[in-house]
């Protein structure tokens, strides 16, 4: 089963660069898609193909949005909105479903609407897959110093909600895993969790030791989701002790030609299913100028 996450950084966009070549060259059997950045009545038409979609575009226009691309319709779907567009192949209605509720752990309401998780019960295997895009965030208030950043100094607010975040969703995490495994599932969390882990993931490091996505705090709270008993880095897993291989560019300059980039972008697995592990890697595009997103996917096989 090849599975497939991919930040698309907008979906209109990413089809105007080849998506749609890469989706039917790479025939995924699920792919889990961030920041879509679209809502249903702007979503290209066909873009998808032949896949089920399950999409939560959030209630901020033209920002987030994830979603689940699935060969047959899924068992069961979750977000923590709970709403989600559900499309058969062909289907082009905009209607949004009410959801069973499902209860969100603390701290994490002010982020429900914000279309960045939907998790779905495969109908193909016993696997949870879920979508999630994580915030950037931003520097604590101490690190800030006007005239070296790019944004303007927010006193910490952004560093603080992505603290908040991470806060809730380890909570989150934990009652998802725990309730998979009781419906005799396996766990898939897949999407830009916007921290690079570790050294290994980041090309240089020692310059990104005090910027967001790399703050030593972040990888902590990294540190404390992974373990060979609840959750492994799939990746990781296949390609211990390199560098990256990485999941994302910056826009500017040289990045991508001189691969200086992030490995951010995850397959984050129960055991079992991390063992069944076949191939890992980024579908990384042949050149800059054919890149469809500032993204690579991660595309996982798995003998399951």
């Amino acid at each position: 089963m090849r599975i497939a996450t991919f930040n698309v950084n907008g979906i209109r966009a990413a089809q105007r660069r080849g998506f749609e070549d890469w989706l039917g060259d790479r025939g995924p059997d699920v792919v889990a898609l961030q920041e879509v950045r679209a809502r249903a009545e702007s979503i290209p038409p066909g873009v998808f193909g032949d896949y089920h979609l399950t999409y939560d575009e959030g209630d901020v226009a033209g920002r987030n949005g994830v979603a689940v691309l699935t060969r047959q319709a899924p068992v069961a779907v979750r977000t923590w909105s709970g709403t989600a567009l559900m499309r058969a192949p062909g289907e082009m209605h905009t209607d949004s479903v009410e959801l069973d509720p499902e209860p969100l752990a603390r701290g994490l309401g002010e982020f429900a609407n914000q279309g960045r998780y939907v998790e779905v019960d495969l109908a193909e295997a016993p696997i949870t897959v879920a979508s999630m895009y994580l915030p950037k965030g931003g520097l604590p208030a101490h690190l800030q110093k006007p005239g070296r950043m790019r944004e303007a100094p927010d006193g910490g607010a952004r560093y603080d909600r992505k603290m908040r975040f991470l806060s809730a969703f380890a909570r989150q995490l934990t009652r998802s895993r725990r309730t998979a495994r009781a419906r005799g599932r396996e766990l898939l969390l897949m999407g830009d969790l916007n921290i690079a882990h570790t050294r290994s993931d980041v090309r240089n490091w020692r310059r990104s030791n005090q910027a967001e996505g790399f703050l030593p705090e972040e990888r902590e709270w990294f540190d404390s989701i992974l373990s060979p008993r609840t959750l492994v880095d799939v990746v990781r897993r296949q390609h211990p002790g390199v560098e990256g291989p990485y999941s994302w560019w910056s826009w500017l300059g040289q990045s991508f030609v001189n691969d200086i980039g992030w490995r951010i972008d995850y397959h984050l697995a129960t055991p079992q299913l991390a063992r069944a592990a076949v191939t890992a890697g980024t579908d990384r595009d042949p050149a800059a100028d054919r890149r469809m997103s500032d993204h690579a996917p991660v595309v996982v096989d798995y003998d399951f």
